[in-house]
């Protein structure tokens, strides 16, 4: 074997330093185990790779040939340092171009990297790993041709493991088509997942895309195509409950996020997705155990505290909602919004003065809070502190249109102040909107209408 086969035999050398994520965590990328009889590492569609061969006529440059030990040895610095003498040696030499690109990427030189591709390709245009490299690294650094370099990729060859390589290539692009050619992408995932049929990840990524061009049934598709190939896959089923949800399909997103908390019971997210989901589907108390699992799983996590006092409340269980709500105002005493929802939890548990003290804290922190006024005036009305009802109802008037319960406070309000004008002329307006939703008060109302108007 000459020096050139020993020096490249190693296929698809990948340091961390040498990773290119396209656009972050996508959605089901995984990497898969290295091949112990070929040394060959499999990687995310952003990772950059090696070259695997040179033709035996060409033998390296001494300082080629130590440069590439030194790369094995992940010896960057050292490498570098030869592998520009040997292309100022050879200007058109691309493999010493392309390591140096590698290299220089190692260091975190991106523009140094770019460039080194760039000679490569310009020495040599038809090699697959430089085009993708290149392209990855322009894509990195959100250059617009690096759609150009990658489309390139896909016609070429890869020197080893072609299926696998090409697929790569073709979800790189993907990644780079995403924002401004969205179908082009979807497309180009497509021939990724034909390349590679026993791999979910372009069916999750295609899905992922669809899904964000509310394309939902071929979303669908990709994503139980994705299942199909990994029924363990918690982006496919996530995928699917999502739109399960958005179709308001109710059974169906809660079947596939049973399956993901059984599979995957730690995952706090899924327990939450799952309770909102059965709250939805008026099933409270499946809802409530979801979040008290997510909850007990991440006590410390706002959103879900808030999530299972909200539902505490749904489910006519205000006395829980109160206990939530002071451990979360105990952490969060200035938020305004808590001290809403805990007025309300003590309103439904007749609680008025407690309630009316939470709701004035609510309006003093967000004095635009609207519906805190309304509340307000409930509470203070069965206080009996007329003079704030019609204080609150006022501020209510301000930021939200009348309704007719706030014309039946304002009525009691001033009937019990003995203002007969402004009693009568509420009492009428609440009649006017009511329309028999509201029976108990109606007939109060027509009941002190006949009392304090003058008989014609």
């Amino acid at each position: 074997m000459g020096v050139a086969s020993r020096i490249f035999a190693v296929v698809f050398i990948c340091a961390a330093s040498g990773l290119l994520a396209l656009s972050g965590d996508t959605a089901g990328q995984s990497q898969t185990s290295q091949d112990s009889s070929s040394s060959q590492q499999h990687r995310k569609p952003g990772q950059t790779t090696r070259h695997t061969t040179v033709s035996e006529a060409e033998a390296p440059s001494p300082e080629l040939t130590k440069a590439e030990a030194l790369i094995q040895a992940k010896n960057y610095a050292e490498a570098e340092v030869l592998l520009r003498k040997a292309v100022e040696t050879d200007p058109s030499n691309y493999v010493a171009w392309f390591d140096l690109g590698f290299v220089e990427n190692a260091l975190g030189k991106t523009d140094e990297s770019i460039a080194a591709y760039r000679k490569s390709v310009s020495a040599k245009p038809d090699v697959f790993e430089s085009n993708l490299n290149l392209g990855l690294q322009l894509a990195k650094s959100d250059q617009p041709d690096a759609e150009q370099f990658l489309r390139a990729a896909t016609q070429l060859k890869p020197t080893s493991h072609v299926a696998e390589g090409k697929a790569r290539a073709w979800i790189s692009l993907a990644h780079v088509l995403e924002l401004p050619k969205p179908d082009e992408a979807v497309g180009a995932y497509r021939q990724a997942a034909t390349l590679q049929p026993k791999d979910p990840e372009p069916h999750l990524s295609a899905g992922l895309l669809l899904e964000k061009q509310n394309q939902f049934s071929d979303a669908e598709s990709e994503y139980k195509q994705a299942l199909a190939l990994d029924p363990a896959s918690s982006d496919a089923i996530t995928g699917l409950a999502n739109i399960y949800m958005r179709g308001r399909r109710f059974p169906e997103a809660a079947a596939a996020l049973r399956k993901l908390v059984a599979a995957r019971p730690e995952l706090v997210a899924a327990h939450v997705q799952l309770g909102r989901i059965l709250a939805a589907d008026s099933k409270p108390d499946d809802a409530i155990a979801e979040l008290e699992t997510a909850a007990k799983l991440a006590p410390a996590d706002v959103s879900v505290q808030r999530d299972l006092a909200e539902l505490y409340t749904a489910a006519g269980k205000p006395e829980k909602a109160e206990a939530e709500y002071r451990a979360l105002l105990s952490a969060h005493p200035d938020d305004a919004e808590l001290h809403h929802e805990l007025g309300q939890a003590l309103l439904r548990q007749k609680k008025f003065p407690d309630a009316q003290k939470e709701l004035l804290t609510a309006v003093k922190l967000k004095p635009d809070l609207g519906p805190a006024y309304g509340d307000l005036a409930f509470a203070a009305s069965e206080n009996k502190d007329y003079a704030l009802t019609l204080k609150a109802l006022d501020a209510r008037s301000k930021l939200l249109k009348e309704i007719p319960i706030t014309y039946f406070l304002r009525a009691t309000a001033y009937d019990h102040l003995r203002d007969v004008k402004q009693a009568v002329a509420n009492y009428h307006l609440f009649l006017e909107g009511a329309n028999g939703k509201y029976p108990d008060q109606e007939w109060q109302a027509k009941h002190r209408l006949i009392a304090l108007e003058p008989k014609k």
